[in-house]
């Protein structure tokens, strides 16, 4: 294999570990804050989760992979950029402010901005776009829409219900939805950058098409499960502490399930979205379901703000990147 091959598999397999870092303790944050779970069980818990998930399917990789730009006109150096771009966008963001990034569009932003510098816009395919378009909606309507019903319907069923009895029986619920969330992170968010190692062994003429190897979707699930141990409490903290004023076990279960279930179908129909944006648009649905002013909005409106900031911030990050490897020599 050639230098700029292995560094490129290097920057793909870092990217996923970001993802597993950034991205996974949005799978058990609210199970975290409401108590009903440990931290280190809850980690253990994800990592396995994460990667049994990104296990069990291969249509959002093949999106991602083939469908969002022309892998006739980019080269190695386009996903090098990419990956450069969006490592150095989620570290910086999740890292130092502690905000809950979306590496989805990190990533796709990404892989856009750099194709762009290699092959002009005639690179982006629609084909692949829709279901971006789709994603945005399945995150933000879908995610909030699942979980504010599923509060309101607990609401009314356990009305009646004696506070404790309640706690004890969603404290036991919500790990099995922290585990539902976990699992649905892994098949949608670690499948995308298998999609990914696979072009760059396309690109890099190991593979003479694209195929997805098996040992491909093992080093990758692996490498996230990796980026899940290490953690990522500041963004646990953001989600379950700074979001909302109080989040009791009802309302993690009711936000995990619906969050969950939004992600399943996005992947079940190969559409790439994001699961930060899913869960974070699920916790304030279940917050909204109780009482608006439960929900700390100026912290939002910070989220916000990255999230919009996200796709201009990476694309032109990896843009820039491509010229600079040219100039180089890379």
């Amino acid at each position: 294999m050639e230098p700029i091959l292995l560094i490129t598999l290097f920057l793909v397999l870092l990217a996923e570990w970001v993802n597993g870092w950034t991205d996974a303790p949005n799978a058990i944050a609210t199970a975290v804050t409401t108590r009903v779970i440990t931290p280190i069980t809850a980690v253990i818990l994800a990592v396995l989760l994460n990667i049994v998930g990104a296990l069990a399917g291969t249509k959002v990789a093949h999106t991602i992979g083939q469908g969002i730009v022309d892998s006739s006109v980019i080269n190695i150096r386009t996903i090098a950029a990419a990956m450069m771009a969006m490592i150095i966008w989620s570290s910086l963001a999740a890292w130092t402010k502690g905000i809950p990034t979306s590496e989805s569009h990190a990533l796709i932003a990404g892989l856009a901005g750099a194709g762009l510098a290699t092959a002009g816009p005639s690179v982006l395919l629609w084909s692949g776009w829709q279901k971006v378009i789709w994603g945005l909606l399945f995150s933000t309507v879908l995610g909030f829409a699942l979980s504010f019903f599923i509060a309101r319907a607990i609401q009314a069923w356990f009305a009646t219900c004696h506070p404790t009895k309640t706690h004890q029986i969603f404290a036991k619920l919500q790990i099995a939805s922290a585990g539902f969330m976990a699992f649905n992170h892994g098949m949608n968010d670690g499948q995308k950058f298998i999609g990914i190692f696979s072009l760059t062994l396309l690109l890099g003429g190991v593979t003479p098409e694209f195929q997805i190897p098996w040992w491909t979707i093992l080093l990758c699930s692996f490498i996230m499960g990796i980026g899940t141990s290490y953690g990522g409490w500041k963004i646990i903290r953001t989600m379950g502490n700074r979001m909302v004023k109080e989040l009791r076990p009802w309302q993690g279960f009711s936000a995990e399930t619906g969050a969950a279930a939004a992600i399943l179908s996005a992947s079940l129909l190969g559409i790439p979205l994001s699961t930060t944006h899913t869960i974070t648009n699920a916790i304030t649905g279940v917050a909204v379901a109780r009482r608006p002013s439960s929900v700390r909005w100026h912290v939002s409106a910070e989220i916000v703000l990255a999230w919009f900031l996200t796709f201009p911030s990476c694309a032109a990050i990896a843009f820039l990147m491509v010229h600079l490897l040219r100039i180089l020599g890379v």
